[in-house]
């Protein structure tokens, strides 16, 4: 041991010493007071790098070595201001970090540097004041994610791995220990993965110099939803890292210290060590800056710290020498937070904790995973197939397994391979991710594979003695490092334990292993004792079951602590192929086992027989067998299970008609609230004839049921697709007696209110607007629906007309917007005083307050969707709740107007000519030729278009939410989606049976060139003479991190300059044809229902054949993908080659740009799809855009524009800026009116 090393041991018990007496207090933002300095690119250069190729301002890591006054002198600002703790100027000094400016190879120097600048002001305070002060050696996130792919097309990607941040972390902890750094601090923590890595380096670091290096580790929750930016929640990211022993743990940067409240809480309640905070001085404003003051921060924090919260206190971004000194004044003479005691649990995480105790319930691991006991799993992996084999992993979890064992392998598989990529893909499905991985293989570079991609805390299995003590305590040190718990056999160098006694011998001697030499606490070994299989015929297996279970008890006895598991399965292999017995055999071995302390078990969770439910007879002869209590127990359950054999499934039940024997009236109520039209007519009419005039009939039995869908519906019990078949079974009900009610025999049926809705001019999408009509009609509301396209003047003619009292706009595509400000425009100029509902996906609160409101002068309020509407109609119809209600949201609208004009509307930060310098660039090789060029017309054969079909957007406009088909078994709403399930595919089979739709396709592949910098010019042929056509596009300007580009759809097109001979492609498609008759036929017969069912149908068809033209034009027609093979769930998660943006999209958000496509396709004559004055595709169902074949294109958002690129983007269109900036006015980041 060197002097530093002593000196630091010396130094690290005086700081713990201060813990125990008082809150210690962390510094400030260094990168704060930096910028505060003035400094230019020279300051950050030095001599030394005067004349380096890249800029380097900005470089704050690159001052402890070119300008270590500064840095020196600022870390003496905050030690004079009271922080008892600095930080060393080395967040960015990584590798990945550095690699941005050209200067990765200065990471040792750096780290060594920066801990020397500290370590110097720090004594050199200290000898002043006479208070001992501390140097934080930082690791920083660096700037890439290991859990997480920077690309969205490609999941299983990442750009950095374990190794490689290992790798770096180890030489920056070095050199900040070197340099007189006391502890480690792994700070600003939002990929757990790349925090692992610091502290496994941190660990093999303290292996090498043969002591403990103190840890302190602090993570970032990014936002409101309570969770780090690679998805773990606070106590999930606690159970992730504690394995380190970190003396302090806490959270810091991204929230202010008010919203950091509840997760602080949190972390104090969990965490069993001490536990600090640095937050931000508040959210950054939209200059970037911090506006907490001193004053408010320090309260906020005296606050945490009288609750009991804290341990250690500082500041983020944005806080300076004068936040720390009030922070000082705050915490002074509040006691520090008593560590608590906790009980011994095994802590796993996923994205959420889990946490098995004493007190736990049997806990499932999901055993589907597997490739050597799953045959469709072990197919899918083969086959490449991973979006099948996530599939398995989430029925896993939906059916209850609270940890899923995966593993790969099988002789003719890359096991090491599968297994990176599997668990890779895993950790971006949230729904999986959230339980624990076991990492399952007999393999250890299998295992250590796995290791490396899971940001959780993982169980490894397994782990023996079968090797010797040498090789297992190796492999228990390494898996001690990467924090995960162990799953360890009962098998030593002599072989599987097969006794009682064999079984408990091993498991003793390994706890000892692993307890006195490894360093594991007992909770985090997990014991599994063989289980084997039974009724095999062999006497000597007789007793495996039972034995077993009495290890079990006895481990349970001696180990205090540790957990036991075991592969469920195994016991009944024996009768593989009579799944009810081996089910019931598993359900019995689990009743025993978890009674004689078995904790958690690798088994089918969707596969489980319930005990009780087990027939008497099969339970009996089950449990004789497991607990070995008759000779003949083999012998009687196989002559029973001849009987229990799979095949007699559930027969359908008979339908239940009881209700047709009720009274009229409550069958008519029962008819609507579920939706059944069949007897309808009938009931109505024996109800007319009963009473004293039909609109009794209306406004008793039929309103009665539906008020009772209204109620139900506002209360989240039942759902869109329900209520809109009870608004068809009301419709044919009161068709039924308006004439009765003309003949004079009854006056009017009395509605709340008359609404006029309409999809305004220039817009033909109104699905939703369809849906909101019919459940207002459902909560006994007028409803006129003029349909789409309507001119703003017939709105209001017919809105005047009919004495509406509402009126309701709707619009799918962003000239809407437009068209709905003339709208309240006009309203305003003809002295309307009607409330205004504004409606469709375009549309948000913000628009509608800042554009939309300040235009008239009457209510005007956003609505997202049907389930809100109802409610906003009822105030607006209630005398005395319509002016308060108006006058709230006039309020909400002024208010929200004048945060709108303090910000800068998320405009770009850089100008066009830098984004340009900044374009993508791609190696653009030998681009591939298409087989064919020029435009092509296609018909498309619907049968084949509903394999592609992606069902989830359907649900989504019916207001479902979730992923499909698992909503139809979800335990709120699958009843109600699986009915809708039922309807859809009925009526696809109609569709398909008689023809109702015909979709027609055009394609046209193109030579093409980018010129100038964000132009596309397309050709007619490849003499590439003169262009046929122009495409403009928009590039990014938002402020991006060094490397990353500002992307135009132009980049991925080779330029002009080059040479090189590339080609674009253009679409359009639709499925509609045909659909405008058939929904007019059902809206005569009152079937509102099936009307929106068929459009939304046709919507999916028309999506489908764009997916299904793109991949013919991959494989055949541009062939630059011949051999692609993708399933559905492939194609739906983009994994193919090339991009189909298109025009009115996040890519190419000018929807003008769809006249060229019409051109150079003639897509009104070829395809039978026209353009309306907005630019809206008719028929509705309709997709169009261009194709993109480079490897590399991907889809990307342009974001906020600034006017420099308007006027260049006007210019080159050759037209107006006033056009251009009324069609892109959701695009452009300054205020076009004030400009």
């Amino acid at each position: 041991m060197t002097g530093d090393d002593t000196g630091r041991q010396q130094r690290f018990a005086r700081l713990q010493a201060l813990l125990a007496q008082r809150i210690v207090v962390l510094d400030g933002a260094m990168g704060t007071v930096l910028q505060g300095r003035g400094l230019t690119e020279a300051d950050y250069r030095g001599t030394r790098f005067g004349d380096w190729s890249q800029d380097l301002k900005g470089n704050h890591d690159l001052l402890s070595i070119t300008r270590p006054e500064v840095i020196g002198a600022i870390h003496r600002e905050f030690l004079e201001a009271g922080a008892d703790v600095i930080e060393t100027n080395s967040f960015n000094s990584t590798a990945p970090s550095q690699g941005d400016y050209g200067l990765q190879e200065l990471v040792a120097e750096l780290n060594l540097a920066a801990a020397r600048v500290a370590r110097e002001a720090a004594d050199e305070v200290a000898a002043r004041t006479g208070r001992p002060r501390f140097v934080a050696g930082v690791l920083g996130p660096t700037n890439r994610t290991a859990s997480l792919s920077p690309d969205v097309n490609d999941p299983g990607f990442r750009n950095i791995s374990f190794d490689e941040l290992v790798a770096t972390y180890s030489i920056a902890a070095r050199k900040l220990l070197e340099g007189g750094a006391d502890f480690i601090l792994v700070e600003t923590v939002f990929d757990t993965l790349n925090a692992r890595a610091a502290l496994y380096a941190v660990a093999k670091l303290a292996d090498d110099l043969a002591e403990p290096v103190p840890v302190m580790v602090s993570g970032t929750i990014t936002d409101a939803s309570g969770r780090t930016l690679s998805g773990q929640t606070t106590e999930a990211f606690w159970n992730s890292v504690r394995h380190v022993r970190p003396f302090m743990m806490g959270l810091n940067c991204a929230l202010g210290a008010e919203d950091l409240r509840p997760y602080i809480s949190e972390l104090s309640r969990v965490a069993d060590t001490g536990v600090s905070v640095h937050p931000n001085a508040g959210l950054p404003n939209e200059f970037g800056q911090y506006d907490d003051t001193p004053e408010h921060m320090a309260r906020i924090l005296g606050d945490f710290a009288r609750a009991g919260f804290l341990n250690m206190v500082g500041g983020c971004c944005g806080t300076t020498p004068a936040h720390i000194r009030a922070i000082c004044e705050a915490v002074a003479g509040c006691p520090p937070r008593a560590v608590p005691k906790l009980e011994p649990k095994l802590r796993l995480a996923g994205l959420e904790p889990l946490n098995i105790g004493p007190g736990s319930l049997f806990v499932n691991v999901g055993e589907r995973t597997n490739v050597t006991g799953s045959a469709q799993f072990r197919r899918l992996i083969a086959a490449d197939d991973y979006a099948g084999a996530l599939a398995v992993a989430l029925q896993q979890v939906e059916n209850g397994a609270q940890v899923i064992d995966v593993n790969m392998d099988e002789g003719m598989l890359d096991s090491v391979a599968a297994m990176d990529r599997f668990l890779k893909l895993v950790a971006g499905e949230p729904d999986i991710a959230r339980v624990p991985v076991m990492i399952d293989s007999s393999r250890w570079e299998v295992i250590e594979a796995g290791l490396k991609c899971v940001q959780g805390k993982a169980i490894v299995n397994s782990i023996s003695l079968k090797e010797g003590e040498e090789a297992f305590l190796r492999q228990a040190r390494e898996i001690r490092r990467h924090g995960a718990a162990a799953v360890v056999m009962a098998f030593d160098e002599n072989g599987q334990a097969d006794t009682v006694e064999r079984r408990v011998a091993i498991c003793e001697r390994s706890y000892a292993v692993l307890r006195e030499q490894a360093g594991f606490a007992p909770e985090d070994i997990i014991f599994d004792p063989n289980i084997f299989a039974v009724a095999t015929g062999i006497e000597e297996h007789a007793r495996y079951g039972l034995d077993f279970i009495e290890a079990t008890r006895l481990i349970k006895q001696r180990l205090p602590g540790v957990r036991v598991s075991g592969g469920v399965s195994n016991v009944s292999f024996s009768f593989r192929g009579n799944n009810r017995v081996r089910e019931a055999m598993h359900s019995v071995f689990l009743y025993h086992a978890i009674q004689a302390g078995m904790d958690m078990g690798i088994v089918n969770a969707g596969q489980l027989a319930i005990y009780e439910d087990i027939p008497a007879e099969l339970r009996e002869a089950v449990e004789d067998v497991i607990l070995n209590r008759r000779a003949d127990a083999t012998e009687r359950l196989l002559d029973m299970a001849g009987r229990y054999r799979d095949g007699d499934a559930a027969r359908a039940a008979a339908t239940d008609n009881a209700w047709r024997e009720w009274p009229v009236s409550k069958r008519l109520s029962h008819a609507l609230v579920k939706g059944i039209d069949e007897f309808i007519i009938a009931d109505t009419e024996e109800a007319r004839l009963q009473a004293a005039k039909p609109l009794d009939v209306i406004e008793g039995p039929l309103m009665d049921g539906m008020n009772i869908v209204g109620d139900l519906f506002g209360a989240g019990k039942m759902f869109l697709p329900q209520v809109v078949k009870s608004a068809r079974v009301m419709k044919r009900a009161v068709a039924h007696l308006v004439p009765f009610i003309e003949q004079g025999q009854s006056g009017g049926v009395r509605k709340l209110g008359r609404i006029v809705v309409a999809t305004v001019k220039g817009d033909v999408h109104d699905i939703g607007k369809n849906i909101v009509g019919v459940v207002l009609q459902c909560n006994n509301f007028e409803v006129i629906d003029l349909g789409v396209m309507v001119p703003g003047e017939k709105i209001l003619q017919v809105a005047r007309e009919q004495q509406a009292d509402i009126i309701g706009l709707s619009g799918l595509i962003t000239p809407s917007l437009d068209e709905m400000v003339h709208v309240a425009r006009e309203m305003k100029r003809q002295k309307f005083t009607t409330p205004l509902l504004i409606g469709g996906a375009t549309t948000s609160p913000a628009h509608t307050s800042v554009k939309i409101d300040p235009e008239y002068d009457g209510a005007v309020i956003y609505v997202k969707d049907a389930s809100r509407a109802v409610g906003v109609a009822q105030k607006l119809i209630t005398p005395g709740e319509r002016e308060r209600f108006t006058t709230e949201t006039k309020d909400d609208s002024r208010l929200r107007r004048q945060r709108h004009a303090h910000k800068d509307r998320q405009a770009p930060q850089i100008g066009l000519a830098d984004a340009r310098r900044n374009k993508a660039r791609v190696d653009f090789g030998t681009p591939p030729v298409p087989a064919r060029l020029g435009v092509q017309l296609l018909d498309l054969d619907l049968q084949v278009l509903s394999r592609y079909i992606d069902w989830m957007p359907f649900f989504n406009a019916w207001e479902f939410h979730g992923k499909f088909p698992q909503i139809l078994t979800d335990p709120v709403v699958g009843e109600a989606a699986s009915g809708l399930w039922r309807d859809v595919r009925e009526m696809l089979d109609r569709v398909l049976a008689e023809g109702w739709l015909t979709s027609r396709a055009v394609i046209g592949l193109f030579p093409a060139n980018a010129v100038g910098d964000d132009d596309i010019a397309v050709y007619a042929d490849e003499s590439r003479a003169q262009p046929l056509a122009m495409l403009h596009q928009l590039r990014q300007q938002r402020a991006k991190p060094d490397g990353q580009a500002h992307l135009c759809l132009a980049d991925y097109v080779a330029p002009r300059e080059s040479g090189i001979r590339d080609y674009i492609g253009a679409f359009a498609v639709t499925a509609g044809l045909g659909a405008e008759r058939r929904v007019a036929a059902f809206q005569r017969a009152n079937d509102d229902y099936s009307a929106i069912l068929l459009k939304a149908l046709a919507d999916r068809f028309a999506e489908a054949g764009a997916e299904y033209l793109h991949e013919q034009v991959r494989k055949q027609h541009w062939g630059f993908a011949p051999e692609e093979s993708l399933d559905c769930a492939g194609l739906i998660a983009e994994s193919y080659r090339g991009i189909r943006p298109a025009p009115g999209y996040p890519a190419c958000p000018d929807h003008t740009e769809k006249a060229t496509l019409w051109r150079l396709l003639d897509a009104e004559r070829n395809a039978g799809i026209v353009l309306t004055e907005g630019y809206a595709m008719m028929p509705p169902a309709s997709v169009s855009g261009w194709y993109l074949a480079h490897p590399e294109a991907k889809y990307f958002g342009v974001g906020r524009i600034g006017r420099d690129q308007a006027v260049d983007y006007a210019r080159r269109k050759g037209v107006s800026l006033a056009t251009v900036e009324r069609w892109l006015a959701a695009a452009l980041g300054y205020d076009a009116e004030a400009a």
